[in-house]
């Protein structure tokens, strides 16, 4: 094994106990430790990693060195160094995003063992190289279950609050003027505009266009879209009508009928004229499919 590879596995701890003494023995080796306590701070934009170490190389070897002999392996191993903390920095800051699409729903496993199911049209993001004992914070974006793994404090990062527990099982959906949160399982804390509200299993806590909307408890274990079913409890139709579009990606006209009419009620993800009938037949509504346009009316 040459000095290069040497020195990439010694910056990446993944030398052998035989491959560590062969490092230890090299001429530079004093001179390699000292740089790498320099350079630990060293950022760099995006780059190919290979060909800027090979071209730098290339370039050191091409100079004359005949008077600084002792410069040469400096100059290389400094390159090395370089070029391997920058990319060690860039990787190292890189998030995991996780998206869904209409109709699509997902689950996933976060490097602590939590356990996150992410609903239709829904997006979430975290640094999995950050994730530790002492950080644990997740973006979303949309609508997602998280059973969390007993730890330090886990965060859940949304436009309109951050949701906070330990080791729990909750429901967080933020939508366009409507955040909602669902405790299911030991205790949720929410922030909203520096506020903090408690929840504890059974409690729901929901914001729609700015206004904090009184909940019963819930006996629930999970949300019921886990189970493919939407439910609603006294929520504007508009509400429902928008995650229609987003379990059956289609497109609802309502013309001049209110969406602002509270509604109470299921519909199924599995069969598309079953769920229009369970939104309309209460409403008293007409539905007409139009390729993939829902046209709603009254009777």
């Amino acid at each position: 094994m040459n000095k290069e590879e040497l020195i990439l596995k010694w910056l990446d701890n993944n030398l052998s106990p035989e491959e560590l003494e062969a490092f230890k023995a090299l001429e530079e080796y004093e001179s390699i430790t000292k740089l790498s306590n320099y350079t630990k701070e060293f950022k760099a934009p995006e780059f190919n990693t290979e060909a800027a170490l090979q071209s730098t190389l290339s370039k050191l070897e091409s100079k004359s060195v005949s008077k600084n002999k002792w410069f040469a392996p400096l100059l290389k191993v400094a390159a090395i160094l370089a070029i391997c903390f920058s990319t060690y920095y860039y990787t190292t800051t890189l998030d995991t995003t996780i998206a869904t699409q209409y109709a699509e729903k997902t689950q996933i496993n976060l490097p602590d063992h939590s356990k996150v199911n992410i609903n239709a049209l829904s997006k979430i993001t975290y640094n999995k190289n950050q994730w530790d004992a002492n950080k644990r914070n997740i973006n979303l974006e949309g609508e997602a279950f998280f059973k969390v793994e007993k730890g330090s404090t886990f965060n859940v990062i949304t436009d309109a609050g951050i949701v906070s527990v330990v080791g729990t099982q909750f429901n967080v959906k933020q939508r366009q003027n409507y955040f909602e949160v669902t405790c299911f399982e030991g205790i949720v804390s929410v922030t909203l505009k520096d506020q903090t509200t408690v929840l504890k299993a059974g409690d729901s806590f929901l914001i729609i266009d700015g206004n904090q909307i009184e909940r019963l408890k819930t006996n629930s274990q999970q949300p019921d879209w886990i189970n493919s079913v939407s439910s609603f409890i006294s929520v504007p139709l508009k509400e429902v009508l928008a995650e229609f579009e987003r379990q059956y990606n289609v497109k609802i006209e309502v013309n001049t009928i209110t969406t602002s009419t509270l509604f109470s009620g299921k519909f199924t993800h599995n069969d598309i004229n079953i769920a229009l009938q369970s939104i309309t037949q209460p409403l008293q509504l007409q539905y007409k499919k139009v390729n993939k346009t829902i046209i709603l009316t009254r009777e």
